[in-house]
């Protein structure tokens, strides 16, 4: 067996994996189906009866059965053989026994669509862990954040179709919103028939990637019909199973919209509700259990759903009550639910056994005449103490009380019920909010949490706001951020931390930090201990997504250090305040507070998730709005490069497009408002993104939209022009370049007011270092060179070189030396591997070194005689790739540009096609050549007849010889031998006539002919075409886009052309390496700004982008679409406004009716007594005397729920503690005593409570055990009785038949109990309190008054806390409890300070344990330590320790919140009062 107690703690992080594990489990894994039959029949039972016992019944069928219901057939061989237990009574204990169940495995309703469902048949004495393993680890499905237990009638039931249409959607939506799961009893009847119903309308109505949703029928085996289908020893994957509803009989069938089914088996047949016990300690187990999500952890909060019902379900109702479970009633539903509903509204004096009696007359009209008179009292005492409880009770009632939707009132019930349990300070609020949160109920939130009552501090949201992330729940994000939640204060080092280390394990990037991680040499051992994942590793994978460009955005700290800011972060204060979510938000000394920008960082971590919401709330707080969009545009395409599912890389390019456009709506903002101040923001630094701009960002990730941008491209205009106007014409231009004396003239203007009023040198020198001038000067010169070099190829290539060549080879030189300081310009230090890197990632760049590489291996063969003529062949090869370089150059045309790039394009189409062309070329050519020519060995030949020949046949040269009209054996060589003759082909050499097969060469010719001219030639035209529509729609952004790259080139050029661009070489080389002076790169395209200007920059583009997003949202709201849903919405909101109005209404109209009703009752009761007033004085006479109707009670009157009354009811002034039916620590159950009856003067003629005296192990002082006088008779009440004190503190109670009468009355039950002796048990409760300061030792003030700290104990095994005292021994002064925290040296100075306080109360406690005949009286003394400094409170501390290791005692502040004993709290509340401080 394996070890059943230790349960795993299961944790999925990420939904999508849980419902593919789900998936792969439903269609059949055949791994998972072995593990799960070998692991059900080793931990899972079923029971069979083993012995065979003749019932006096007989079955439906008549035939002879067991007393376990089953017939002869079907028990067990053994079981109809004689036994030892032969001739004894059936007794299920002995008779009945464990065995591996048979019954497992998948399910499939016949006829009802493939759905595949999972079911097992288990033993009722299987315990629940076993149960929650299988579902959770077997079954796939994921711990719940809610268990909805629905409850109610068994049997078929009507319902308002309105009632039944809101109960379903309600309660699918909250299953399916909240992640729960729905547990019922799992039969095609009654309430698991509607919440079956309920799920299938949702299913039909869902989409397909919406979860399903988790119902688990729990049903008892023994009363399954067509169970039989079911049985198959190694599981049924699947068991088909058949509803048969009309021959069901007394059983039932299985629903078939239930997803999971638990079959409970007690060896029985027929016999209904075997299930129960264990359906309550499933759920309770589950409901114990935590689900940790998003760092958060919270116990599985349970809600139990009442419809209509009887004695079963008030049963499980006031079980669920008094366990603490909330309930929702449904009002309307019938019966149990109905009666609850109708008194839930009225005072606990008022729900009196006839009142009772009433609502069940009206609303179990058919079986009321089968109630006793026992039965209704119980029934009464229930609903009491059901009703008592009213935080824990909601009714729904659809239309009233501003009720809509089961789904609210479910979530309220939980939130409800959690407000009202007790906590320390105020964990209440944060356990409600953890709830919402879980539940991802946003609207909940806001509407139930978020309000007036409660004002939540930032740092108290922080937990909420990391679990919110990580879980992906945008919605509560937005919400934390609208009430105060500041992302520089919630985002710290040790936050990203925490953050990284939960990625989504499905993200691309977890995948991308775990290589990272691989490839990271192992800590030493001794090393310090930390999370593997640190902030350097997520940079390095950031960086790789960004491009090298960038600076690492987290620095590799030093050993032993803490990070620190990458740079000093203005104007932001540092708040080291801070919440605990497992020590994460715990500052300590060291302790980085800020990353450089944490907005970013937080932005960064939901974009590499693809989280679409979050990023967008993130981003709209963001500072440097422009380069964040245009990052996670960047990161998300280098992503979408590597993911590998199709979805997510349509995601992922659609979220990067749309981050491309909000950086194109921010700029255009700001472009359209300053022109200047926008270029400003393309060539800012942004130190937060890796010391990059706008511009760089843009051109890695390619976004051409960006940069085709008229606004990006006028600056682009602005740089190409340099100084100049951009007005001046290009003509100009060029005259002044061929006379440059014309710059003096007014014939060019500048953009500079001293550059165009003075005439010198600087004219000159802004001209000639503009890089339009200096384009157009290497144009010039290109075509020079060009010219120069054709001439000495054609016309001057002597076998010595002539000035001609030598000035070729000095220009060239000065095109290598242009090309090195390319290579090696470094502005940004990036370093000579990223520079070389970069370089050669241009294509032109390696063009120009092939060119360059070509001409130097022409050169050196054109300077060896033997070879001049080769090295002429290889120079005029080097002036095609010389020529091509002239494409590059034309791209800045805004003509010839474009097409450039579809000529680009199509030789990609060119070559896909000539690997087409040559499976053709090559097939044809070699069966040609064979069919023709025998054993050819001369390889150039072989080349011509196979693909030269081949190739030119398309072009419509035909081969001679391939029909044989042209041989001709003058033309060819017959063996071969003719070098410049082709061998002849097959042919008869007698008749000198071709011997091959002319009519399959001409066949193979048709087809070849047919498959390359004409499919693959217009295959070509149409790829042609295709390239160019598609590339023409875009042609222009592609310029723009690249346009960007030639005017950077001649940006940073030097002024002079080759090969006068020797001289500016000579230059930069002084300056470089001779002087040391590094390189800058020009302010226009990068510059860094002061931090004034930069923030006054940055604060005016956040303006813009929120005017950006104003418009957007209008633009939203103007949609067509948007403007149609609204209108919906309206007339939905305004329809279910209207229904509400009517049913408002018609329920005034009743409560008036009612009102009325209950007025004329009155009166006729006060004519009744006038009447009898005057009769009784001698006026009238009996004759003619009226008869008035005698008074019926309103039925179905509307009892609304008053939210603000008191638990504590008026008149509910009788114990309630001492009369809960159910003993503690025991398994007694009290005789039910309504309100009415506790008095012992009322009559009770049923009464007939058990007698029950624990046996008790301290023996010595203890009374004796039963109830007989001669026991009895020597025990002397109303007196000091040896050492115990049998007085009352109420005085003189009676006896009766020897035992003591309770002062308060009946509480059902007779005897001593667990009590020590019989009448009053006395304790004493100590009040030790101080007041609460603050750090400044001030006395801490809430509403105006003082606030309070107790000393309270908990004691072992307890989720409560206690006063420090209780029962003592007999001659001492102090409680055992309080000896249990303090030292034995200062017990003495502590009965001093008991003699010095204040008694507070004396008198009787409302203790569970209270009975008959025995209960607890105590003295309530309060010691109270008004000076801090006082040394018997600092003597009290240091003598606190704990004998008993589960025993612990602490100081709590005193609050109506603090989780004491009931009567614990009402002592200390009179103790607030006393001292006139806040509780």
């Amino acid at each position: 067996m394996a070890d059943l107690g230790m349960v795993p703690s299961l944790r999925c992080s990420n939904s999508s994996l849980c419902k593919t594990r789900r998936l792969q489990y439903l269609f059949g894994n055949s791994a998972k189906q072995e593990n799960l039959s070998s692991w059900v029949p080793q931990n899972i039972k079923k029971k069979e009866c083993v012995y065979f016992v003749e019932s006096s019944k007989l079955s439906d069928a008549g035939k002879v059965v067991c007393e376990c219901g089953y017939t002869r057939q079907q028990h067990l061989e053994e079981a109809t053989r004689p036994h030892t237990l032969q001739g004894k009574d059936w007794d299920p204990k002995k008779h009945v026994q464990q065995m591996p169940t048979d019954a497992f495995g998948d399910l499939v309703f016949t006829g009802l669509g493939q759905k595949v469902g999972k079911y097992v048949r288990l033993s009722q004495d299987t315990p629940p862990s076993v149960i929650y393993h299988l579902m959770t680890q077997y079954w796939g499905l994921d711990i719940p954040n809610l268990l909805i237990s629905v409850t109610g009638g068994a049997k078929d039931f009507n319902m308002k179709p309105r009632l039944k249409s809101v109960f379903r959607r309600g309660l699918v939506k909250v299953a399916q919103t909240t992640g729960a799961w729905i547990i019922t009893g799992g039969s095609h009847t009654g309430v698991m028939k509607q919440v079956g119903e309920a799920v299938r309308d949702f299913t039909l109505s869902s989409s397909y990637n919406e979860e399903e949703v988790v119902t688990v029928g729990i049903a008892t085996w023994g009363t399954v019909h067509n169970r039989e289908g079911l049985i198959h020893p190694s599981g049924s994957f699947p068991a088909e199973y058949i509803m048969d509803e009309e021959g069901q009989g007394q059983l039932t069938c299985l629903d078939s919209n239930h997803s999971h089914f638990i079959l409970v088996d007690d060896g029985t047949h027929g016999r209904y509700g075997v299930e129960i016990p264990l359906r309550t300690k499933l759920e309770k187990f589950i409901s114990e259990q935590t689900k940790e999500r998003g760092g958060m952890a919270i116990k599985i909060p349970i809600v139990c759903v009442v419809l209509e019902g009887g004695p079963g379900t008030l049963h499980t109702v006031y079980n669920a009550i008094t366990n603490g479970t909330p309930c929702v009633v449904v009002e309307g539903s019938g019966r149990v639910a109905d009666v609850i509903a109708q008194v839930a509204g009225l005072p606990i004096s008022e729900i009196t056994i006839s009142r009772i009696q009433q609502k069940l007359s009206l609303f179990f009209q058919e079986t009321f005449e089968t109630f006793s008179e026992n039965r209704i009292v119980e029934w009464t005492k229930k609903i009491q103490d059901i009703v008592r409880k009213r935080q824990l009770l909601t009714i729904f009632r659809e239309g009233k009380d501003g009720q809509q939707d089961v789904d609210v009132a479910i979530l309220q019930a939980l939130l409800k019920a959690s407000r009202s349990h007790d906590y320390f300070g105020h964990e209440n609020w944060g356990h409600q909010l953890k709830l919402a949160v879980a539940w991802n109920r946003v609207d909940i939130a806001r509407s139930e949490i978020f309000s007036d009552e409660r004002q939540w501090k930032p740092s108290e949201l922080h937990p909420v706001m990391m679990a919110a992330l990580i879980s992906n729940k945008p919605e509560f994000v937005k919400l934390f951020l609208e009430n105060g939640v500041r992302l520089k204060e919630f985002v710290t080092w040790d936050t990203l931390l925490y953050l990284y280390q939960h990625l989504d394990p499905s993200c691309l990037f977890h995948s991308k930090l775990q290589k990272v991680l691989a490839e990271e040499p192992e800590r030493p051992a001794s090393g310090p201990t930390a999370p593997r994942v640190q902030m350097h590793h997520v940079a390095q994978v950031l960086r790789e997504l960004l491009g090298d460009f960038t600076q690492p955005l987290y620095p590799r700290p030093r050993t032993g250090d803490r990070p620190h800011l990458l740079l000093p972060v203005p104007n932001i204060k540092l708040n080291m305040q801070g919440v605990s979510l497992r020590s994460l938000h715990k500052r300590s000394p060291g302790h980085v507070s800020f990353t450089m920008d944490p907005i970013r960082d937080l932005l960064i971590w939901a974009i590499i998730q693809n989280r679409r919401e979050l990023a967008e709330i993130i981003w709209a707080q963001s500072q440097d709005c422009i380069v964040a969009a245009l990052a996670c545009s960047k990161i998300l395409k280098e992503l979408s490069k590597e993911e590998e599912d199709t979805d997510s890389l349509e995601g992922m390019l659609v979220l990067a497009d749309e981050y491309e456009h909000r950086a194109i709506g921010v700029f255009t903002e700001c472009h359209r408002k300053d022109e200047e101040r926008a270029q400003k923001l393309l060539t800012r630094v942004s130190e937060a993104w890796g010391k990059t701009t706008c511009l760089q960002l843009a051109l890695q990730a390619k976004d051409m939209k960006f940069v085709s941008h008229g606004g990006i491209q006028a600056f682009l205009t602005k740089v190409w022009w340099g100084q100049l106007c951009v007005d001046n014409g290009l003509w100009r231009v060029i005259l002044c370049m061929l006379a440059f004396p014309l710059l003096y003239t007014s014939l060019i203007s500048f953009r500079e007011r001293k550059l165009q009023a003075r005439r010198g040198l600087l004219r000159v020198r802004a001209f000639f270092n503009a890089p339009v001038v200096i384009f157009h000067l290497n144009i010039l010169s290109y075509f020079a060179f060009l010219c120069l070099f054709a001439y000495v190829l054609m016309v001057d290539f002597q076998p010595t070189p002539s000035w001609c060549e030598y000035l070729i080879y000095f220009w060239l030189f000065s095109l290598v030396c242009e090309e090195l300081r390319q290579l090696f310009y470094d502005p940004d230090e990036f370093g000579l591997t990223k520079m070389a890197l970069l370089y050669f990632s241009d294509f032109w760049n390696k063009l120009d070194i092939s060119a360059i590489l070509l001409f130097v291996a022409g050169l050196t063969c054109r300077l060896i005689p033997g070879l001049l003529y080769s090295g002429r062949i290889i120079l005029s090869l080097d002036f095609i790739m010389f020529c091509l370089r002239l494409m590059h150059i034309f791209t800045i045309s805004k003509t010839l540009g474009p097409k450039i790039i579809i000529v680009k394009r199509m030789m990609k189409d060119v070559f896909f096609f000539l690997f087409l062309l040559a499976v053709w070329v090559v097939s044809f050519g070699v069966a040609k050549q064979a069919i023709l020519i025998h054993n050819e060995s001369r390889v150039d030949w072989i080349f011509r007849g196979v693909v030269y020949q081949s190739y030119l046949t398309i072009f419509g040269q035909m081969p001679a010889y391939i029909d044989g009209v042209n041989f001709s054996l003058d033309q060819c060589s017959p063996n071969g031998t003719d070098r410049y003759k082709p061998k002849c082909p097959e042919s008869d050499t007698i008749r000198h006539e071709p011997a091959f097969p002319e009519w399959l060469t001409v066949i193979l010719l048709c087809l070849y002919l047919l498959f390359t001219n004409i499919l693959l030639l217009n295959l070509l035209i149409a790829m042609f075409n295709y390239t160019f529509q598609q590339v023409q729609e875009h042609t222009d952004q592609i310029w723009k886009f690249q346009r960007h790259d030639l005017i950077e080139e001649y940006h940073s050029r030097p002024p002079a052309p080759p090969p006068f661009i020797l001289l500016s070489h000579l230059h930069l080389f002084i300056r470089r390496v001779v002087l040391k002076i590094p390189a800058k790169r020009h302010k226009q395209l990068k510059s860094k700004l002061e931090k004034n200007e930069e923030a006054a920059l940055l604060s005016w583009e956040i303006y813009l982008k929120e005017n950006y997003l104003q418009n957007q949202q209008y633009q939203q709201k103007q949609r067509p679409e948007q403007q149609i849903q609204d209108i919906g919405d309206k007339v939905n909101t305004a329809v279910d406004l209207l229904e509400m109005e009517s049913l408002k209404r018609s329920g005034s109209m009743e409560q008036r009716l009612s009102s009325l009703e209950e007025q004329v009752a009155q009166m006729s009761r006060a004519l009744h007594w006038i009447m009898k007033a005057l009769r009784d004085g001698g006026f009238g006479s009996e004759e003619g005397l009226p008869t008035l109707a005698p008074q019926k009670t309103s039925e179905g009157q509307d009892h609304e729920l008053d939210g603000k009354q008191k638990a504590e009811d008026v008149g509910d002034t009788h114990h309630v503690n001492a009369r809960h039916l159910l003993y503690p620590n025991s398994h007694v159950t009290r005789f039910p005593v309504p309100n009415e009856k506790v008095p012992w003067e009322t009559e009770f003629l049923i009464y007939d409570p058990p007698f029950y005296t624990d046996d008790r192990k301290d023996k010595g002082l203890v009374d004796p055990v039963g109830n007989a006088l001669e026991a009895l008779a020597g025990i002397s009440y109303n007196a000091v009785d040896g050492p115990i004190d049998r007085r009352s503190f109420h005085g003189l109670y009676a006896v009766q038949d020897g035992l003591p009468l309770n002062p308060m009355g009946r509480t059902g039950l007779r005897g001593r109990g667990s009590l020590r002796c019989l009448g009053p048990n006395h304790t004493l409760q100590p009040v030790i309190t101080q007041w609460r300061r603050n750090q400044d030792g001030a006395v801490c003030r809430k509403s105006v008054k003082k606030m309070l700290e107790v000393l309270v104990v908990k004691p072992p095994l307890s989720e409560s806390w206690a006063l420090p005292g209780g029962s003592r021994e007999p001659g001492e002064i102090l409680p055992r409890k309080l000896k249990q925290v303090l030292r034995r040296e200062f017990w003495y100075s502590f009965q001093n300070l008991l003699i010095q306080g204040t008694e507070v109360y004396k008198g009787y406690v409302d203790d569970p344990r209270n009975t008959d005949n025995a209960w607890i009286e105590t003295v309530a003394i309060s010691i109270h330590f008004p000076d801090q400094s006082d040394m018997d409170l600092k003597r009290l501390n240091s003598h606190l320790h704990s004998c008993d290791p589960g025993m612990s005692a602490q100081w709590q502040v005193v609050d109506k919140r603090i989780p004491l004993y009931a009567h614990h709290k009402t002592i200390l509340q009179k103790v607030a009062t006393l001292f006139e401080a806040f509780y």
